[in-house]
């Protein structure tokens, strides 16, 4: 079975419903990503994911790895880290710091997905006050940090790095806490990986994950106050 070909002006996505099995989610291929396909994009559950040598890829998988807020999973080496208070936590402080270093390459092959023209679609979104990004600092260096697209009451992220223990499950942790208080409902990582599961991600089908991004897309949540949140000191876990 073949998947659609989108108009590279004007793209319109197939029912995301309609993905292939296998690969599981492959849903359409081409277009843009300019900031407006990209946000109808994740207003409906699709993602992009391909390599420089591919053309730009649409994903929406049958089943999504996501974290509720509330079941983000403390273990007690980060519960330690979490209480040393030797670091903080900001937010869009340095987005384009952090979308570089999580396009450094992790294998041995030097590849990576998130490419140039994936950075400058995502920096265009940032300035846009959609795309978000929490950043761990040792100081007045960088340690670690993640990003993601605000979409509504839903996170959907992208990518994370650390530079130092435990630093990307630390900008996790105060972003999960600061959704509780602030009316976060679902952080979307997308596909399932072992560690994210260790962190509290569950595997959720496809219509349950649309069906609570349609109810979550047009909520809106107060980003600017994170900072006054995310603290050394702040989290107090319950989990």
């Amino acid at each position: 079975m073949q998947i659609p070909l989108l108009d590279q002006e004007d793209p319109q996505f197939p029912n995301p419903r309609n993905a292939l099995a296998e690969p599981d989610g492959l849903l359409a291929a081409g277009g843009n990503l300019h900031p407006t396909t990209l946000l109808t994009a994740y207003r409906q559950g699709i993602f992009p994911w391909f390599d420089d040598e591919d053309p730009i890829l649409w994903w929406s998988p049958a089943t999504r790895c996501v974290i509720e807020p509330g079941k983000f999973h403390c273990s007690k080496s980060l519960a330690k880290a979490l209480r040393r208070n030797n670091y903080s936590v900001t937010t869009n402080r340095a987005f384009a710091e952090v979308i570089s270093a999580c396009s450094d390459p992790r294998d041995i092959e030097g590849g990576t997905w998130i490419t140039d023209e994936m950075i400058s679609a995502y920096s265009d979104l940032h300035r846009q006050g959609v795309a978000q990004s929490v950043e761990v600092w040792d100081g007045d260096k960088l340690i670690g940090g993640l990003y993601g697209l605000a979409i509504g009451s839903i996170f959907c992220g992208e990518s994370m790095f650390s530079r130092s223990a435990d630093a990307s499950k630390i900008a996790m942790a105060h972003l999960c806490r600061w959704g509780l208080e602030s009316g976060l409902e679902l952080i979307d990582c997308q596909l399932v990986n072992p560690h994210l599961i260790t962190l509290g991600a569950e595997p959720l089908g496809r219509k349950l994950f649309l069906d609570r991004l349609q109810t979550g897309r047009d909520k809106s949540l107060d980003w600017s106050c994170f900072g006054s949140c995310a603290s050394p000191g702040y989290l107090e876990f319950s989990w």
